[in-house]
Order: C-alpha cells, then sequence, then structure tokens
C-alpha cells in the first residue's frame, strides 16, 4: 500500500482523523474523528455502490447486501489494520489498550473523509480502489459475517436459530465468554472470545461450517 496518500493529508487533519472522542473529551482543545468519520461513511457508500452498479448485474437487494459484507465494522477494522496506523490512534486513559474494532472501523471512515477533504473525489476513489476493491474481487469473507451466513442458512431451512452463554471465565476486567449456537435446539456450534459479541461469531463461524457442508 502506497502510504503517500495518508502521509500528505494536512497534519491536523490527520491527527483529528486518528483521535478518538475519549481523548477529545480528556483534552478540551482536541477535535474527534466524529465529523470526519460521517463524511467518509458517506464516501464510502458512494464508491462501492458506483463498483457494484458498474461491475455486476446484481439487482438492488444482491447489491445492498453484497455491499454491506465489505463495509461492515469487521471489514473496514481489518481495513485499517492493514494501513498500519493503529499505534497512531489517540484514545483517552480509560480506553488506553482497548483500541478495539469498532474504533478501527471508524478510524477507516475517518481517514477516507481526511483524504476526501485533501484530494477530492478521485483520490478516494483510488484509496477504496486499493485497499477495498480487492477483497470484493477475492469474494473474500469476513469473519463476522459468518453469523449473517448461518442466519441466511436456518431461514432458507426454516429452522429456528438461538445463541445461548454456557459459562463465563476470569475476573471482571479480563473475562473470556463462552457461547453455544443452537439450531432446531441441538448444539451445531461453540464459540470463545473475550466479549460475548465475538463468542458469537465464533460460534456462528463453527455451527456455519458443519451445517453448510
Amino acid at each position: 500500500m502506497d502510504m503517500d496518500i495518508i502521509k500528505g493529508i494536512d497534519n491536523k487533519l490527520l491527527t483529528e482523523a486518528l483521535t478518538h472522542s475519549s481523548y477529545s473529551n480528556e483534552h478540551k482543545d482536541e477535535s474527534n474523528y466524529e465529523r470526519l468519520e460521517f463524511l467518509g461513511d458517506a464516501v464510502l457508500e458512494l464508491i462501492t455502490s458506483e463498483y457494484f452498479y458498474q461491475n455486476t448485474d446484481f439487482n438492488e437487494g444482491e447489491m445492498t447486501k453484497k455491499r454491506a459484507s465489505f463495509v461492515c465494522e469487521q471489514a473496514l477494522a481489518h481495513y485499517t489494520k492493514e494501513l498500519d496506523v493503529s499505534e497512531y490512534v489517540r484514545v483517552g486513559h480509560g480506553q488506553e489498550g482497548n483500541i478495539n474494532d469498532t474504533i478501527l472501523a471508524d478510524i477507516f471512515e475517518s481517514i477516507l473523509g481526511a483524504i476526501y477533504l485533501t484530494y477530492g473525489l478521485n483520490k478516494a476513489k483510488e484509496f477504496v480502489y486499493e485497499i477495498v476493491v480487492p477483497y470484493i474481487e477475492k469474494d473474500f469473507v469476513f469473519f463476522g459475517d459468518y453469523k449473517t451466513l448461518l442466519q441466511e442458512y436456518v431461514q432458507t431451512d426454516k429452522k429456528s436459530l438461538e445463541y445461548v452463554l454456557i459459562n463465563e471465565y476470569g475476573e471482571s476486567h479480563d473475562k473470556t465468554f463462552e457461547v453455544a449456537v443452537k439450531i432446531n435446539d441441538i448444539i451445531y456450534g461453540i464459540g470463545m472470545g473475550k466479549s460475548k459479541k465475538e463468542a458469537e461469531q465464533n460460534a456462528a463461524y463453527d455451527a456455519y461450517k458443519k451445517s453448510a457442508k
């Protein structure tokens, strides 16, 4: 990835794009990335929508569904990790050491917003085509999508789906959750995670592998 496009962003704007609200709340003279994220979200939707319109014959529903799988939180967080900017993200003391996927996903959109303001739409499109489009072309399935895929599979077969917390391990500040996913009251998958959401995704992945064979 050519990082010159990011390095060329005005320092003040780039700093803002990498600043979480927890940091700006502690430093009253600092702006956070929320406005840039709002702009970047719109730019990303436009560019990816245009891509699917021009490169597929999907109907509206199919385009919407496909686009969602490449602009979901897990996907955006993955793109940010690829940019290797996590160490520059500024968070408040209470958030230190916990730069989660939600924050990383926001950062991708805020950086895209900053690129749009600095260079315009064509450069923003070039950035998205370099980072996002290769995953679309490979039809890459981001881990978080397994929950959606399992839900679709269950609906197709008219089966019931339920996630059940079966155990918790560790101290309150460092818990690990164990979740089972049941299809028609039969456990199809087990997942572990540092949050219930992550454990559910792991369980969905385990179940999808078994049920979709």
